[in-house]
């Protein structure tokens, strides 16, 4: 069987477009910065410009990164620190509405005001031992995995360097007390990264649980337009 072919923009190293290759899907990311740690076909190119030159022919469907550090709590520091990075989200919206397929935005919990009824993502609901939250809108019913934060503090873990202040019994990630083999076995990540990309990244099993859902909607669908392209 054919497998569908889904664009990940943004793509950073791979955590999201590793979850889709578990999904089933052939991946191609586009990123504006080189990413030697991405796993599948890379093309290094800014994603509005590529959706503008190709249209994204050949795709079934589209995965959307955009930059978050406008939302996170880096900004918190005060003093201007944050300004100048940019909101993104509208114009990619605007982009991927002008094509015929679907379609995932994902970011940060503090991006919810830019972003349309989205679905919260959690790495409790995967038995991941990060609590990660992550929004994704699409322009298709994806349905939810609730929260299960109590299993999380039921493990009773303690993490090298952690210091569960409050309460949580999870791994921080992006910090380096921690060894980063420790972090990436939390996120659910097997291959290389840096810490700085480790940090950034979405659980692959988040985007699995979305790309599992997708097919689901949109495999018939796929099927027939390859036949009709083939005949």
């Amino acid at each position: 069987m054919v497998k569908p072919r889904l664009l990940d923009l943004f793509c950073g190293a791979g955590g999201a477009a590793m979850g889709y290759h578990r999904a089933g899907f052939e991946v191609v990311g586009i990123d504006i910065k080189p990413q030697k740690n991405y796993p599948f076909e890379f093309i290094q190119q800014g994603a509005i410009d590529y959706l503008t030159a190709t249209l994204a022919y050949g795709f079934d469907a589209i995965h959307a990164s955009p930059p978050c550090q406008a939302f996170t709590a880096y900004r918190r520091k005060g003093h201007g620190v944050g300004d100048g990075y940019p909101n993104l989200i509208a114009g990619v919206r605007r982009a991927l509405n002008d094509l015929v397929v679907p379609y995932v935005i994902e970011n940060v919990e503090q991006a919810r005001e830019w972003m349309r009824d989205p679905a919260t993502l959690c790495g409790s609901s995967f038995g991941l031992d990060v609590r990660r939250h992550r929004l994704f809108e699409t322009n298709w019913p994806l349905i939810p995995v609730p929260c299960r934060h109590f299993e999380q503090k039921a493990k009773g873990k303690r993490f090298p360097g952690a210091t569960n202040r409050d309460g949580r019994y999870t791994c921080e990630v992006g910090v380096y007390r921690i060894p980063l083999a420790t972090q990436k076995a939390a996120m659910g990540v097997d291959w290389d990264v840096t810490l700085q990309e480790l940090s950034q990244m979405v659980p692959p099993a988040f985007t699995e649980h979305v790309g599992w859902q997708m097919r689901a909607c949109f495999e018939t669908q796929w099927q027939m337009e390859r036949e009709r392209t083939a005949a």
